[in-house]
């Protein structure tokens, strides 16, 4: 089997089988083809036999050598993985080049969240543009992911039961209890809109009336968070750390956690945990009589 055709048919199978986002696709496409094109520039290779594991290797080297990072690196032989275990499940290939390969090893790095103090300032005492703040009120308040955001319609609110429906990772829908403040202001917001509960349309768009994108929804975090920290990171992923650490700190379920954030699995959230411990260490050095 050639490579570039064993490619396009891997990439299929995951947009119509696997319903992998767009933002997943473009990143799977765009690791395989850098591979694809060194393979044949470096050694001339078109055929997936002809792969072996020490041109992986080689082809990582060249991107720890650029300073990619550890993390970055390991998320390219992820995609290298999937692809010759798709490769071997076909029966392209008898021999898996990744079997002995091993990715660079990954410090370990705590979620960036905001203090509660903090929060709290930002959202009683600090008067933010009505949008904005329903914006930054839903990444605290309910943990989603900014694509997850931009792509909430109107009638994704259930405003009887106080809860929103999240189209997430894989196309995972998953339900999020709101407060019943955070509704209010969502219906009073709609009403100004001049927009029908349940409608099938945006829930939030841009001043000039389009659909929001990345960049314009990160500006506005990141300057509201400019106000209450000095964290160097200010993306609406911190909000999302925020809520699960708050929610860990008030002894919330490590498992209910998992599902409020969509994971896919426990040690996705276990992460949080270390933040946690963090505190219980600081608390206990400054009030224990002998710590």
């Amino acid at each position: 089997m050639e490579l570039q055709p064993a490619i396009s048919q891997f990439l299929d199978q995951l947009k119509f089988e696997k319903k992998f986002s767009n933002h997943t696709l473009i990143a799977y496409q765009n690791d395989l083809s850098q591979f694809h094109t060194y393979l044949t520039n470096e050694y001339q290779i078109e055929h997936l036999t002809q792969i072996k594991h020490l041109f992986v290797r080689s082809w990582i080297a060249q991107f720890l050598e650029k300073d990619l990072s550890p993390r970055s690196v390991n998320r390219k032989l992820s995609t290298l993985k999937s692809f010759f275990k798709y490769a071997m499940r076909e029966h392209w290939i008898a021999v898996d080049p990744m079997a002995k390969i091993q990715g660079p090893k990954v410090g370990k790095k705590l979620p960036v969240f905001l203090e509660e103090k903090n929060m709290q300032h930002l959202l009683d005492d600090i008067e933010l543009l009505p949008n904005e703040s329903l914006i930054i009120q839903l990444f605290y308040y309910t943990g989603i992911r900014l694509a997850e955001l931009i792509s909430l319609k109107v009638n994704a609110i259930d405003f009887y039961r106080n809860q929103i429906k999240v189209l997430g990772k894989r196309n995972k829908e998953r339900i999020i209890p709101i407060t019943t403040d955070l509704a209010t202001q969502l219906k009073s917001y709609l009403e100004v809109k001049q927009i029908s509960l349940g409608a099938e349309q945006p829930l939030f768009l841009t001043e000039r009336g389009k659909p929001l994108y990345p960049r314009y929804v990160y500006d506005i975090v990141k300057r509201n968070l400019n106000l209450v920290s000095t964290l160097q990171k200010k993306s609406p992923h911190v909000l999302r750390h925020t809520f699960a650490t708050h929610l860990l700190n008030a002894g919330a379920d490590l498992n209910a956690i998992k599902e409020l954030l969509g994971h896919a699995n426990l040690a996705a959230t276990q992460v949080y945990t270390h933040n946690s411990i963090e505190r219980l260490k600081s608390v206990y050095k400054n009030k224990h009589p002998r710590a």
